[in-house]
């Protein structure tokens, strides 16, 4: 379960203002932050953000601060408020107690004494949000009298009524920006939760999860867009099972090292999709591949994903040949994926589609996203 974190500024303090600017929508040079932290800290910083510039906030080292930045971890949600808007919303990278840094970054204004901000936290995914903060004390069950005071650690109480009803506050809040309607998660999701091995809901059979395919072009497929993915400056994950093989095979191994620390309850749910493109602590598309192998097992996994994060905001593809349309078409029509409302989130993505995006930007070619793939990609139930 995720710590939350929430930084109250209040509009009157213009040096946290001015900080905000510098540190915050800025940020800070990856040399400045690299040459001043320990190297275990250094390393770790690196992989999340190798030479882009780094978002940096701090607090006073008060004893009151203290305890609440002892709790930080690695993957914690930060939120920012000004008055009474959420002004920003991102996840914890890393941290250090550092002086000398705080002394770096946050000068005073005029030239006189200003407070020192060593409790130093690095943000991942920082996005500016514009979102009321009364949806936020709301989601977390504080009374309407709530009021913020600096740093604010979400007490237990608050993050057992968050999580038991809903995913991910990331995530709801980014939804809630672009008007998407809030889902909380089933009652009883253990219920609906689908397993890696399930029952066909309209035979009685059960259909198992198979085991990767070792064909060619399901391979080829799977290889092709964990590299259109390094090409569009995202980090790729395949599962472990199949990274040998793809390594073996097309003498690729740009995989990320561990799959997140950042990311909770997903994960079990995710690192076993056939491939993933991410960002930090991030996921930005999932892609399963099926060239032969039931439709049913990719759509489970999915499946799986929707239910333990109902506002999940990236694109999920079946990528498949051509000829099998219909037949995803179908399975999604299934009452098992019906219940969940799997097509509303699920697109088909051809293979064809896929190689007509290779052969346009070739093996070194700029500009590939998920929006080039989600532009090609059809809903396949409107």
């Amino acid at each position: 379960m995720r710590n939350i974190f929430i930084l109250y500024m209040p509009p009157s303090n213009l040096e946290a203002m001015v900080h905000f600017e510098d540190t915050i929508q800025k940020k800070v040079a990856p040399d400045l932050v690299y040459s001043s932290v320990e190297p275990e800290l250094k390393r770790r910083l690196q992989t999340i953000f190798d030479a882009k510039p780094i978002a940096v906030w701090g607090s006073n080292n008060s004893p009151a601060n203290r305890r609440k930045f002892d709790r930080m971890n690695d993957g914690d949600e930060v939120l920012i408020v000004k008055g009474d808007t959420v002004v920003l919303l991102g996840r914890v990278a890393g941290k250090t107690i550092n002086r000398q840094l705080s002394e770096q970054l946050w000068k005073p204004l005029h030239g006189g004494v200003t407070e020192v901000w060593e409790l130093i936290y690095f943000i991942a995914n920082p996005r500016e949000i514009g979102v009321p903060f009364a949806f936020v004390r709301e989601l977390l069950g504080y009374l309407p009298n709530f009021q913020l005071r600096g740093f604010t650690a979400v007490g237990p109480s608050a993050l057992d009524t968050f999580y038991s009803a809903y995913d991910d506050l990331y995530s709801i809040l980014l939804a809630m920006k672009s008007g998407q309607q809030i889902q909380k998660l089933p009652e009883e999701i253990q219920q609906y939760t689908l397993p890696a091995s399930a029952a066909n809901h309209e035979t009685g059979e059960t259909v198992a999860d198979p085991e990767p395919p070792l064909d060619s072009e399901h391979s080829w497929m799977q290889w092709t867009l964990l590299r259109l993915g390094r090409q569009a400056g995202q980090k790729v994950w395949a599962p472990r099972s199949d990274q040998g093989r793809i390594e073996a095979k097309f003498d690729f191994k740009d995989f990320e090292p561990t799959f997140a620390s950042g990311l909770d309850t997903q994960v079990k749910y995710v690192e076993n999709i056939d491939v993933v493109w991410k960002e930090e602590f991030r996921i930005d598309a999932a892609f399963e591949v099926e060239n032969s192998t039931s439709i049913y097992s990719g759509l489970l996994r999915f499946a799986d994903l929707t239910m333990v994060a109902p506002n999940t905001h990236y694109p999920l593809f079946i990528v498949a040949p051509s000829e099998r349309r219909n037949r995803v078409r179908e399975q999604l029509t299934r009452p098992t994926f019906k219940h969940i409302k799997i097509a509303e989130k699920v697109r088909f993505l051809s293979y064809e589609s896929v190689r007509e995006v290779d052969r346009f930007f070739g093996p070194n070619g700029k500009g590939v996203s998920v929006e080039v793939f989600s532009s090609r990609a059809e809903n396949l139930t409107e």
